[in-house]
């Protein structure tokens, strides 16, 4: 869900709106290509999301063979390709150090920032891919869910976050 709502960011900005107030991209798959360190880090099909996962899914999303691989592919699809990132709104994007996308996801919120988008990164230690859906009562899963429910608050009562 977190590549299909920053794509989604991408074309509501290219085309005019609607206009949106923020983006939570939560561990976001935006990046087609699998070329980063992370995306070869899982190799265990046994894994919640290994590196085979990934490329089945790509090419089940694209609907090519091969998860796009050499293809250009549009940015509305995989975000990480998109060259230009202004414009697009407040941004919390949240990853565990240890999946899949933490790379992708690092270089996604350099790369908004460089744009002068205000971005807001959380890599968790030692969490993997869903993993706060998974361990409910570890302390760092409440934090990220802390974490991010603050974040969504402050997001949809700007006046309430500013007062605080």
């Amino acid at each position: 869900g977190g590549g299909l709502a920053a794509g989604t960011a991408l074309m509501a900005r290219d085309l005019g709106g609607p206009r949106l107030s923020f983006q939570l991209l939560v561990y976001p798959m935006i990046d087609h290509r699998n070329q980063t360190p992370s995306s070869f880090g899982i190799q265990d099909d046994g894994r919640l999301w290994s590196r085979q996962a990934n490329i089945t899914a790509w090419a089940a999303y694209l609907g090519t063979g091969d998860g796009g691989e050499g293809q250009s592919v549009s940015p509305y699809a995989s975000p990480s390709v998109a060259r230009d990132l202004s414009g697009l709104p407040p941004t919390y994007i949240n990853v565990g150090s240890v999946d899949i996308f933490v790379d992708e996801d690092i270089d996604y919120a350099q790369r908004l920032a460089q744009a002068g988008v205000p971005v807001e990164l959380h890599v968790y230690p030692g969490v993997f891919h869903a993993s706060h859906r998974f361990v409910l009562g570890s302390p760092l899963s409440k934090r990220w869910i802390a974490d991010q429910d603050t974040a969504m608050d402050a997001a949809m009562h700007p006046a309430k976050a500013t007062s605080a």
